[in-house]
């Protein structure tokens, strides 16, 4: 392929991160390309949206791990000035008693005091220490590359106690994962908790969707066409809802798995090509979250202190909490605060009714003014991550056929990072050809 402008572009279906990153790298190497998106707007899952008042609200609660290789690679931090959270947390024990953390994880001895914290023996503080000393000494890739098994399991084989997985690695992984069991593939949990050890969990001042916007604004004018659903790829070509067939050099998606599924649908029953096997092992299970806002008058509930909020009390609706505006001001308009809820997993509630069961628990953490705060919006993700579990690889087949491939986390582990490198991995396929 020549990169002339008359060449035909790579045609990316999804301008989520995974499109966004194959699109960014091929294009810095003078391929042409298109991006396809149902959305109003870049970002796939990643998004924020700006209330009449002012607030900026993330469609669920987001972080971006600041020491992911990819990101490092590819996002330009300080035009993105980056706001972090302290390293540590508030958690509400189940008989209603608070216990800060400071720096947990960077800082294990100090922050799990070995005198004060009710939170896990010494013993268990001291295998904290241990783990980090053991992700330190692998890469990355290394560590997604280990054996693994469920987290819980992990967790219980290295010797913590119950009391520590309860009040610490459930509501801290278990709110990361959204899977409070910690089902999750233990060499992911190795992964990400060497990312909060020699890294921060930050969001961009103006909110999340800063991250897909910069990556948005390296491509050239007309190579994103939003509100533009497609409804099927057969190979090189890509019909949309309308009607009109687009051909391109090659055809990328970049979709979630349930998405790719019925896009290719078409292929699956060409046996030629290999598709229909790999096809069967297109991951499509989700993990659900809900994340619901309310708007507080005055002095921040969090205090000011930049710290999450966790609930290790079972059964509970709210698992975490944050205060967004405490982190970047531009969360919220002046003299008023921003509070985050989620709630994981699936719930027989109505919006309604969960928010009046929020309201209920979140006056015993935070008083009875909580009662009073105003809700602004909730957001029921039914596809937030991807079920990552013990023997899933790593990485699913980028390449499906001739000039057909995909990205995203959905063929990799539930991760920003994982979006962003199989972008780039399918772009580095395109440019070898």
């Amino acid at each position: 392929m020549t990169s002339s402008s008359n060449s035909k572009p790579t045609i990316i279906v999804g301008a989520g991160m995974a499109g966004l990153a194959c699109a960014t790298w091929l294009h810095r190497a003078g391929r042409p390309v298109l991006l396809l998106d149902a959305a109003d707007a870049v970002g796939g899952r990643v998004r924020t949206d700006v209330t009449p008042e002012g607030f900026r609200l993330d469609r669920g609660f987001q972080v971006l791990l600041t020491n992911y290789p990819e990101a490092r690679r590819i996002f330009d931090y300080g035009a993105l000035q980056l706001k972090a959270f302290r390293s540590g947390a508030v958690i509400r024990l189940a008989d209603g008693r608070e216990t800060v953390l400071q720096n947990p994880l960077q800082r294990p001895l100090s922050a799990f005091s070995a005198l004060t914290s009710p939170i896990g023996t010494l013993a268990d503080k001291l295998r904290v220490v241990s783990l980090v000393r053991h992700v330190l000494k692998y890469t990355p890739e290394e560590l997604l590359a280990r054996p693994a098994t469920e987290t819980l399991t992990f967790l219980q084989r290295y010797g913590w106690s119950e009391q520590m997985i309860n009040t610490f690695f459930k509501p801290f992984f278990g709110g990361v994962f959204l899977d409070r069991e910690l089902s999750t593939a233990s060499n992911f949990f190795e992964f990400v908790f060497q990312q909060f050890v020699t890294g921060e969990a930050a969001v961009p001042a103006l909110g999340m969707q800063q991250l897909p916007e910069q990556l948005a604004t390296r491509l050239p004018a007309g190579s994103i066409r939003l509100k533009c659903p497609v409804a099927a790829v057969e190979g090189t070509q890509v019909r949309l809802n309308s009607g009109q067939m687009l051909e391109g050099a090659a055809v990328v998606v970049a979709t979630d798995g349930l998405t790719a599924l019925r896009l290719l649908a078409g292929r699956s029953g060409n046996a030629d090509d290999g598709f229909s096997a790999q096809a069967a092992s297109f991951p499509t299970a989700a993990r659900i979250t809900t994340c619901t806002y309310f708007a507080a008058e005055g002095y921040s509930p969090g205090r000011g202190d930049k710290l999450l909020r966790l609930n290790a009390a079972p059964g509970a609706l709210a698992h975490n909490v944050s205060f967004p505006a405490d982190v970047s001001a531009a969360y919220a308009p002046a003299g008023r605060s921003l509070v985050s809820v989620s709630t994981h997993g699936e719930r027989s509630l109505t919006e309604a009714e969960l928010t009046a069961g929020l309201r209920t628990e979140l006056a015993t953490w935070f008083g009875p003014a909580a009662r009073q705060w105003q809700h602004l919006r909730s957001y029921r993700i039914a596809a937030a991550l991807p079920v990552y579990l013990p023997g899933q690889p790593t990485r699913q087949p980028l390449r499906l056929a001739d000039g057909l491939y995909r990205c995203g986390d959905w063929a990799a582990y539930p991760s920003l990072n994982a979006a962003l490198a199989t972008g780039r991995e399918v772009a580095e396929m395109l440019l070898a050809q």
